[in-house]
């Protein structure tokens, strides 16, 4: 029988604060009325949310949320919504409980009010096109805002001869931020001017040299993370950097033992959509199975 190797969670990992408050609210809300819905996946954890549904969470996209009867009682998420939203919610009758992520809501402040001068400029958002975070930052501008994913799209999407003011999804890779900056300085054409606002959430942004860390001083390194977690794909992505025998698991079930063989020390770690209570199930799972 092999050796049980030595199993490590790490203790950086799992919900960030926006994402702890907005389950926390749900949960409250829930042990009051027994049921709630909330506009999108609360979190990128299918596991986290199928606990949360069970104990009366009804998941609903903006087209069922049009047809919610008065009255009805509405979680908006920490990634934040645009002015629409609010404003719907208002005009039909709709109790909103607001879990907006302190970091996203000061972003889409900054946002609107650089939007509101007499001189507007073209605001560029470094971030993920479609994400349900970067369309409430966009939403700020009416739709106007400039959604840069990746460096190589700056010279078809941005004009340099005109005022530029860059801001940045909140969990996006400052090194990326940082290689946009550059570039827009270097290719501005005056007069035009160029202000930009590191707007990445910290908690976030500091993760990733700890990751790295942590992946480089295990064997094997379990990455757990909901599939479509922007964040998630990027931590994991900087474990891989560092440690090959990284690999993305959404949670006990898909551990391939065989990746194990020969590991002296086992890492488990995920994103800040990533509960707790998923990562000691892998390691449960784990123990298990030696």
């Amino acid at each position: 029988m092999p050796n049980l190797p030595t199993i490590e969670i790490d203790e950086a990992s799992g919900f960030c604060f926006g994402v702890t408050t907005a389950i926390s609210k749900a949960e409250d809300e829930l042990r009051r009325s027994g049921s709630l819905y909330c506009l999108g996946d609360i979190v990128h954890n299918g596991s986290e949310c199928e606990r949360l549904h069970a104990l009366g969470l009804a998941t609903i996209d903006h087209d069922r949320f049009a047809r919610l009867p008065e009255g009805s009682r509405v979680l908006l998420r920490a990634h934040g919504e645009p002015p629409a939203t609010y404003a719907a919610a208002a005009e039909r009758g709709i109790a909103l409980i607001d879990a907006t992520c302190p970091v996203v809501l000061q972003l889409q402040r900054r946002i609107r009010k650089v939007y509101e001068e007499e001189r507007r400029p073209q605001i560029v958002i470094y971030g993920k096109r479609g994400h349900a975070e970067v369309l409430g930052l966009v939403g700020q501008t009416e739709g106007e805002a400039v959604v840069v994913e990746q460096l190589s799209q700056l010279d078809a999407l941005v004009d340099f001869r005109r005022d530029i003011c860059l801001f940045s999804q909140t969990t996006k890779p400052l090194e990326g931020f940082r290689e946009i900056v550059d570039y827009i300085t270097a290719h501005i054409v005056a007069p035009a001017t160029f202000r930009y606002f590191d707007t990445i959430c910290r908690q976030v942004a500091n993760r990733l040299p700890n990751i790295r860390a942590f992946a480089a001083r295990h064997d094997v390194v379990l990455f757990v993370s909901g599939l479509k977690s922007s964040n998630g794909r990027v931590l994991y992505e900087a474990c891989r950097e560092v440690n090959p025998r990284s690999y993305l698991i959404d949670g006990p079930a898909a551990i391939d033992f065989s990746w194990l063989r020969s590991a002296a020390s086992v890492g488990i770690c995920g994103a800040t959509s990533t509960p707790k209570w998923l990562m000691e199930q892998c390691r449960e799972a784990v123990s298990k199975n030696f």
